[in-house]
């Protein structure tokens, strides 16, 4: 196909604009006359016409420098281009009929133009200019296509982000996309059409892929409805379509995003859940205007607890963390997204007691958050003084000083591994449970536990992991084909902590709903597909067994406890038994036994404080015996 110049120089344009309105001059007289006029009629107007010529040319030559006409890429001509056009053309003939009436009341008694000519012309310029403007768009269009391999789209969503995403596609020149048809949620809007292009339902998708050879998918619904888009994400995956979405409106730029903005989906977009609804009033009525103390606040639930907790403009933020670097990083951050926040910033480790009381006599918090422990499964096999020390004495240290310092509220971030652990590091936080719930009725501080599973995209977890392995060709290592897993999104896990910590009256340990338990290994297949490669001939699986102290099911509740509804359907309340008074000597002495450095003697005194704990695949294993 014959390839159109990128760049057609303005003069061009304007003698083309000058030169479509004589035709559309012509045309008028031509049909004010229905084809019928002879060569006396001819002469006579043209004798009256000629007179006006000049002031035809001119007027439209300086309406049109005034309005810019010539100054827009005709490649792109838009809504925009045709408002100038439009706006430029009742301008002349608003002057036509000005100079027409000078010339008749002045000079010699005729208008510049007949009435129906001067309508005629008005209309068949606007419409020349017009369509000669979008039949170059389209020739450019095609012209830049051929060659190119098409995509062969649907989009999701046909309201005005999905209208916006078709305009940018259709736009750019770099992408051979060929849109197909709009797939929304909406049952009156199917069977309708947008700027001429088709809308279905999903149930449809399949039917597009094998008659219309449809293969990619792009997502540009601003707010779905989650089942909905797990549902369309579903369909897609197993016909092997590609998946991508675009920017959320909040990271485009003047209203507008580009092609290169659309990104592939990720497994936190497949495995998403309905939004969550929350007392913000009771939350704002608690953290507003607080100074609030949120420990591990560098790390995944920490820092997105401080980003939660932020919109609700507490007095003051504390964020503690050992951890230099990633607290640098995080500071930063909360400079850009939240300018205002008042906030301060303290590298210190729980684990030292005098250190955590100078913060507290500073700072004096209303409230604690809790998130700061040592929580990899294997890491914490070989090292269980260092689990004791953090997740415990940490703990300890923390709980004993809200207590001394009266601070209102203290919510602690605890873990499914607490329940019927298997490993040390489920146990070093079940042990932090009962410390907490013991010392809830020692002063005003009230006590609340809350208890979740997995956080997609948190540091360390396995999507990141797998992410990784993916990047550098694989293969992507499973422990077991059995293993599952609860999962949640780090927002939504911090948004039930803020939730359960606001509704609780201390002493409670509040369980999420986490959904279904996921198979590891569909998870793994997953992320295989949405990132375009093929299991078995682009990347593999292995699987590398067990690692000590790992289960293949995590479990939310112990077998002697029963949950208790509350007001929020996704946050249940566990109705756990009685501690025994000795347990807290038990744990002082637990602490104390870390100068030994004696991980048999360590973990012996582990069970006894957890009975239920039971090492699986583990060196501990041993000690269950005796």
């Amino acid at each position: 196909m014959l390839r159109l110049k990128s760049n057609t120089p303005r003069w061009v344009i304007s003698i083309l604009d000058l030169i479509l309105s004589a035709f559309a001059l012509v045309f008028a007289y031509v049909i004010r006359f229905d084809l019928k006029a002879d060569k006396t009629l001819i002469l006579a107007e043209w004798a009256i016409l000629s007179k006006s010529i000049f002031v035809f040319f001119s007027v439209k030559a300086i309406v049109y420098y005034l309005f810019k006409i010539n100054k827009g890429l005709v490649r792109f001509t838009s809504t925009e281009d045709v408002r100038r056009i439009l706006s430029a053309q009742l301008t002349v003939s608003l002057l036509f009929v000005a100079l027409g009436f000078v010339r008749q009341q002045f000079f010699d008694g005729y208008f510049l133009f007949p009435t129906s000519v001067l309508i005629l012309e008005f209309l068949s310029t606007f419409l020349f200019m017009v369509g000669v403007r979008f039949l170059i768009k389209l020739w450019y269009l095609e012209s830049n296509r051929s060659g190119k391999i098409e995509e062969r789209v649907l989009i999701y969503g046909a309201g005005i982000s999905g209208l916006m995403t078709k305009r940018t596609i259709e736009k750019d020149q770099k992408i051979a996309y060929s849109i197909i048809g709009f797939i929304d949620d909406n049952k009156k809007m199917h069977g309708t059409r947008l700027e001429g292009v088709s809308i279905f339902s999903s149930d449809k998708i399949m039917q597009l892929v094998k008659e219309e050879g449809v293969t990619s998918l792009i997502i540009a619904i601003q707010n779905p409805e989650e089942e909905n888009r797990k549902h369309v994400l579903e369909i897609c995956l197993s016909l092997g379509l590609k998946v991508q979405k675009v920017p959320s409106a909040s990271n485009w730029v003047n209203g507008e995003f580009s092609t290169n903005q659309i990104a592939k989906i990720n497994i936190e977009d497949l495995l998403g859940r309905k939004a969550i609804v929350l007392d913000e009033q009771k939350i704002n009525d608690e953290l507003n205007n607080k100074v609030i103390l949120v420990t591990g606040a560098a790390g995944s639930i920490g820092s997105g607890l401080v980003q939660q907790i932020a919109k609700y403009k507490p007095a003051q933020i504390v964020l503690l963390d050992q951890a230099e670097s990633p607290l640098y990083d995080f500071q930063n951050e909360l400079l850009v997204q939240f300018p205002h926040l008042n906030f301060d910033v303290v590298i210190a480790d729980i684990r030292n007691y005098e250190r955590l009381k100078h913060v507290f006599a500073h700072f004096n918090p209303s409230y604690v958050f809790h998130a700061a422990a040592y929580k990899h499964v294997p890491l914490m096999e070989n090292n269980p003084t260092e689990a004791v020390l953090t997740n415990v004495k940490g703990t300890k240290n923390l709980v004993d000083l809200a207590l001394d310092y009266n601070v209102n509220k203290f919510v602690m971030i605890s873990t499914d591994k607490a329940v019927n652990p298997t490993n040390v590091m489920g146990a070093s936080k079940r042990i932090a449970e009962i410390y907490a719930q013991a010392a809830n009725q020692k002063g005003i501080t009230k006590i609340v536990t809350t208890r979740f599973g997995n956080v997609l995209g948190s540091n360390g977890s396995v999507i990141p992991l797998f992410q990784k392995q993916i990047e550098n060709g694989g293969p992507l290592t499973l422990t077991d084909e059995r293993i599952t897993r609860f999962f949640m999104t780090i927002p939504e896990a911090c948004q039930l902590v803020l939730e359960a910590g606001t509704m609780g009256d201390g002493g409670e340990i509040f369980v999420f709903d986490m959904g279904e338990p996921i198979k590891i290994i569909d998870l793994a297949k997953k992320m295989i597909q949405l990132s375009g490669l093929e299991l078995g001939k682009d990347i593999e699986i292995k699987i590398t067994g067990l690692r000590p102290g790992e289960k293949l099911y995590e479990e939310l509740l112990a077998k002697e406890e029963n949950t208790i509804a509350t007001h929020h359907p996704k946050i249940l309340k566990a109705k756990i038994r009685e501690e025994e008074a000795t347990q807290i000597d038990e744990i002082n002495q637990l602490i104390g036994l870390f100068e030994a450095q004696n991980n048999e003697l360590l973990v012996t005194k582990m069970k006894k404080i957890v009975p239920e704990y039971i090492s699986n695949n583990s060196t501990f294993e041993k000690l269950d015996t005796k």
